[in-house]
């Protein structure tokens, strides 16, 4: 079996796919009261004199044995103010993101009434891309130094598929994914199609809360790899089910399609053209499919077991 490459003659095909999935709701009514404190900005421009007041504000970023002498050290360390510099040239304003922030709190309370916005904290981490946003119910935490852009010079020696998601665009789609984390709980199924519809399940809450959002973004594909998924869908499922890889419950499989990576793993010689986590864009699509084809709630959605859900999905890939 041998995948297409005919990105051109997909790229209307991909704007297309992306404006019909998007669920446009109005939100202009519902309030959601949060704050957005900037942890960054008044920590590295602090002095030994005004340190205890940044200290009170944010008792949960400064343990014990984060002594006074070592916050200091960090706040005049060349290197760091050089990070604090290289990040306000690009959020020194963050109107936007508020923006953003209130759109998706607004979109989130829709379908979850007894939902709380979370107080916002934007921060450094020393590009620790692992933690790049930190949901505890009732705060969110933000590295604005993992979103300086996928070309910036402090990101010359990361993977490419990892610097892809280095934005500024790409923040309000991790926060919405660390708050999803949170509300769909991993599958007790343990075959690939159960884990591909779990993950298929968070990526149309992107879906719901993220409207305006590109497929892109969400699935954190460059627009090369997502025409890759695109045109290649019908042969990706046929590969699924010609090698009996669905009902399988080898834990290999989710390194090869589910985990994100360079690219997946057919073990075919085009391996490298094709996007990471394959198996996520294709649970997506089943899901968007069931949802398209029964009129459930987001609740319904989230119960129901991944099996009883292909079942009902009426799925049938893109030619």
């Amino acid at each position: 079996m041998r995948f297409l490459f005919a990105y051109l003659t997909v790229l209307c095909l991909l704007f297309s796919c992306t404006d019909k999935n998007n669920v446009k709701i109005d939100v202009s009514k519902i309030n959601v009261n949060f704050l957005v404190k900037r942890y960054d900005v008044d920590f590295y421009n602090s002095t030994k004199a005004t340190l205890p007041k940044v200290k009170s504000t944010y008792p949960y970023l400064f343990p014990e044995s984060f002594t006074d002498s070592l916050a200091l050290a960090k706040i005049n360390n060349k290197d760091e103010q050089e990070l604090f510099s290289e990040t306000q040239k690009i959020f020194k304003d963050i109107s936007h993101l508020e923006m953003q922030l209130t759109s998706l709190f607004k979109h989130i309370k829709y379908y979850n009434l007894k939902f709380t916005p979370p107080n916002v904290v934007t921060m450094l981490t020393n590009i620790d891309y692992n933690s790049r946003v930190i949901y505890a119910d009732s705060l969110l935490l933000i590295s604005l130094d993992v979103y300086l852009g996928k070309e910036h010079q402090f990101y010359s020696d990361y993977p490419k598929y990892i610097k892809e998601n280095n934005t500024k665009e790409n923040i309000i789609v991790d926060v919405a994914n660390a708050i999803i984390e949170k509300q769909i709980m991993p599958t007790q199924d343990r075959s690939f199609i159960g884990k591909i519809i779990n993950k298929g399940k968070k990526m149309y809450l992107f879906d719901l809360y993220l409207p305006k959002v590109s497929d892109r973004l969400k699935i954190g594909y460059s627009t090369e790899k997502l025409n890759w998924a695109i045109a290649n869908e019908e042969q990706v499922w046929k590969y699924f089910i010609e090698r009996k890889l669905l009902f399988s419950t080898d834990t290999k499989l989710n390194k090869r399609f589910i985990d994100n990576a360079p690219f997946s793993k057919f073990y075919l010689s085009e391996d490298n053209l094709s996007p990471g986590k394959i198996g996520v864009w294709v649970g997506w699509q089943i899901v968007r499919s069931y949802m398209k084809h029964n009129d459930v709630s987001l609740q319904e959605l989230v119960k129901i077991k991944p099996e009883d859900l292909f079942k009902k999905s009426k799925y049938k890939p893109k030619k």
